[in-house]
């Protein structure tokens, strides 16, 4: 890795630049049987120590610590986890008032990070052409999530100097998949917040993180919507119905990544929120040993206001079955039923649900 350039970004020259190509994806996916990270990629190691020395160095809001950890009891075996120190000293969350609101430049936005919360800057090999031209992931700047989850945390930021809003684009969920790619851990997961689905800050960004238990997620049987563009529909066994698109291998990414912002256009033109959720999983059809990517999409009910710290928000990692949660005796006595039911308050009815469906089936098939 060398030194990155580039000032246009808030990354400094003491930010280093990942250089991969497909020799670096890892495929086929890891799964659960062995111990989880125990070889990781070039990727993992890079990232996972840039950000163990940030919080060495104490340039997070809080030290994480072991987080407590839970699987709470029924079927979909949910995943608990207590963080009170995220629920007290995160920086609020900005109020969204529009699916459509534009970047606020006075606005809290990443362009303001300190050069020591920027860890990487991921660059394909291939892609020193046109920035953003179709089929090319844009460089993604890696930053620490100041309020961590988990160990790893981080934000995957997308040419933060162009003050792009909280809207999801291919060339950046093509960066998001690549980046999936280059880990060796099953664990690791990326997903996005769109404006009124709990999105915190409205400046285009991913999350990143290393969850250490498998979701229900990855295996839950899908039934097919449109299989010409690996359209599928998860209903049962998962804690949220979603819109499921699947990549087999790299070659389908550029695909997967152009269907699936459609999809989240025609989502937002109806006023509905949308949350996207990317794992290593089985195949929808259920047949084959080899893992690939499986990208979630769940259409919603819009939140706006300022999220309260206090509540159980509805945001990418409780609709996959990961439940961070802020205060002791809640995540003490929180039961699947209680869990289930407010995730699902923020969802569609199901005849709504499919009907969504058919639409986003005739959207990419035409």
């Amino acid at each position: 890795m060398a030194a990155a350039g580039g000032s246009e970004e808030p990354d400094g020259p003491s930010t280093e630049e990942f250089v991969y190509g497909e020799e670096d994806f890892i495929l086929p996916g890891t799964g659960w049987e062995g111990e989880p990270g125990s070889a990781p990629s070039r990727f993992d190691r890079a990232l996972l120590e840039s950000w163990d020395d940030r919080m060495e160095r104490g340039l997070f809001r809080y030290r994480l610590g072991q987080v407590p950890t839970r699987v709470l009891p029924g079927p979909l075996r949910l995943v608990a986890q207590l963080n009170v120190q995220r629920g007290t000293e995160r920086r609020p969350p900005q109020p969204v008032c529009s699916l459509r609101q534009p970047f606020d430049p006075a606005a809290f936005n990443f362009t303001r990070l300190r050069p020591g919360e920027l860890l990487l800057r991921l660059r394909r090999a291939a892609s020193d052409g046109d920035r953003g031209c179709p089929g090319e992931p844009v460089p993604l700047l890696v930053a620490i999530n100041a309020s961590p989850l988990e160990r790893g945390h981080v934000l995957l930021l997308p040419e933060p100097s162009r003050g792009l809003p909280q809207a999801l684009t291919g060339p950046a969920l093509l960066g998001g998949l690549e980046a999936a790619l280059l880990s060796a851990h099953p664990g690791f997961r990326l997903g996005f917040n769109g404006l009124g689905g709990c999105a915190s800050v409205n400046h285009l960004h991913l999350h990143g993180l290393y969850v250490s238990r498998p979701l229900p997620v990855e295996a839950a049987p899908a039934q097919v919507l449109c299989p010409r563009h690996r359209l599928w529909l998860l209903l049962r066994g998962v804690p949220a119905p979603a819109f499921l698109f699947y990549a087999a291998g790299s070659a389908d990414l550029e695909a997967v990544s152009r269907d699936v912002c459609r999809a989240a256009e025609h989502i937002t033109d109806t006023g509905l929120a949308y949350n996207v959720f990317i794992t290593r999983g089985e195949p929808p059809e259920g047949a084959g040993a080899r893992r690939g990517l499986r990208v979630l999409l769940w259409a919603r009910r819009p939140s706006f206001g300022t999220k309260a710290s206090e509540d159980f928000n509805v945001a990418l990692c409780e609709l996959a079955g990961h439940l961070p949660l802020p205060v002791e005796p809640l995540y003490r006595d929180i039961t699947e039923e209680e869990a289930l039911r407010a995730i699902r308050a923020h969802l569609l009815p199901e005849p709504e649900l499919l009907r969504l469906g058919e639409d986003l089936a005739r959207l990419l098939a035409g």
